[in-house]
């Protein structure tokens, strides 16, 4: 009798040294299962993002229009801090925000240029009678509103451009060359334009504390992901 309950005890002790070890290796487990998900989704929502830059860089060169990716950037703690981003084109070719002055310039140039070629008209139209040509300020003010019309955008939505938002706990910023600092909350925006190039860019997907970085080229449009947060590019 003894030693049937020494052997029963005994298998017992396996028996939970065993459990003990599953429960070990189980836990184990879980802990690396869940380090290898951490940034899974800012992964994922790196590449779809990727693919969406490229894809309306080429619509913005074959279509001839300007273009742009606009991100809706929740501010930090918000109650719906969900990241979501679409894709705008404007109705003509425009240049950046920075150039729109020179392009205003060139406009009203163009219009006193076409009032000095009109001019010999506007004497023959004196003789006859006519005077119904535009003026200079006529001529300047269809100018700004042609300008102004082709700079207006208007959602822009394909297959291989879609408006997206990205899973809970990722998070966006963006930086392009004419920010000091990457926008973290608000709205950003990422131009194409019709010529073949877009800004220089650097977008920032995390999620805890796993970090992609999105290098956009200027001139190619081309992205390259990187698994850390680069550096902000010196001017």
């Amino acid at each position: 009798m003894r030693g049937a309950a020494r052997a029963r005890r005994g298998i017992t002790l396996i028996e939970l040294v065993v459990a003990l070890g599953i429960v070990v290796v189980l836990f184990a487990a879980v802990v690396y299962g869940l380090g290898a998900l951490t940034g899974a989704k800012a992964k994922e929502a790196s590449a779809e993002l990727a693919g969406t830059i490229r894809a309306l860089y080429d619509t913005a060169a074959l279509s001839g229009k300007t273009c742009r990716l606009v991100f809706d950037l929740p501010a930090k703690g918000a109650e719906d801090g969900v990241v979501r981003y679409h894709a705008e084109c404007a109705k003509g070719s425009i240049t950046a925000a920075a150039d729109r002055a020179d392009e205003q310039r060139a406009a009203e140039k163009q219009a006193r240029e076409q009032q000095r070629r009109d001019e010999a008209k506007d004497r023959f139209r004196s003789l006859s009678g006519d005077d119904s040509g535009p003026n200079l300020q006529e001529l300047m003010a269809r100018e700004k509103n042609r300008v102004e019309e082709a700079a207006k955008f208007s959602n822009f939505t394909s297959e291989d451009v879609p408006e997206r938002s990205l899973p809970g706990g990722v998070e966006v910023e963006v930086w392009t060359a004419k920010l000091k600092a990457p926008t973290k909350s608000g709205v950003a925006y990422l131009y194409f334009f019709p010529q073949g190039f877009t800004e220089r860019a650097q977008i920032y997907v995390k999620q805890g504390k796993s970090t992609w970085t999105l290098a956009v080229s200027p001139l190619t449009g081309k992205t390259v992901i990187h698994a850390e947060a680069l550096e902000l590019p010196r001017s």
